[in-house]
């Protein structure tokens, strides 16, 4: 009998931090501003992915030095932010999974144009697992994510 089983590639990513400011402060938004390290494991077989992002709260040492000295900033008085944020626990599909969802244009993670969905909610659950059990409660979460979204048992690789 041939396996009905679907391989899943383990990826991580960890996307370095920025500081693209813009001279005109109201443009710092979208392609401009500041931004922390992210974390990104994604779990992606035959049917799609499914991903957890994490925002490290690691920043620039420069930007850091800023973030620390600004009166209103929580940082003031620290080293390091104690602002790490469970950004995003999603899918990424190559078909719609629901009527009238719109595609997202290109990804990179299906590489080419995909359907995506996603919770910075259910990210808080998945950052719990993540924080309790570390890396392989994430794979699992992911996992079984992928199996109800895409309705397949599975295999997980490295």
């Amino acid at each position: 009998m041939e396996s009905t089983k679907t391989q899943l590639k383990r990826i991580v990513e960890i996307s370095p931090a920025f500081d693209k400011r813009h001279s005109d402060p109201s443009k710092n938004y979208k392609n401009y501003g500041i931004g922390c390290c992210r974390l990104r494991m994604v779990l992606k077989g035959d049917k799609g992915a499914t991903q957890f992002v994490l925002l490290t709260g690691w920043y620039l040492p420069h930007v850091q030095s800023e973030l620390n000295v600004k009166p209103d900033s929580p940082y003031s008085d620290l080293e390091m932010p104690p602002n790490v944020m469970a950004m995003d626990v999603s899918y990424h599909s190559p078909r719609p999974m629901y009527e009238g969802q719109t595609p997202m244009g290109d990804c990179d993670v299906l590489d080419g144009q995909c359907y995506y969905d996603g919770s910075s909610l259910q990210a808080q659950d998945v950052y719990r697992i993540l924080v309790e059990e570390g890396s392989e409660g994430v794979w699992r979460e992911l996992e079984y994510r992928y199996n109800d979204l895409f309705g397949l048992p599975c295999d997980s690789t490295t």
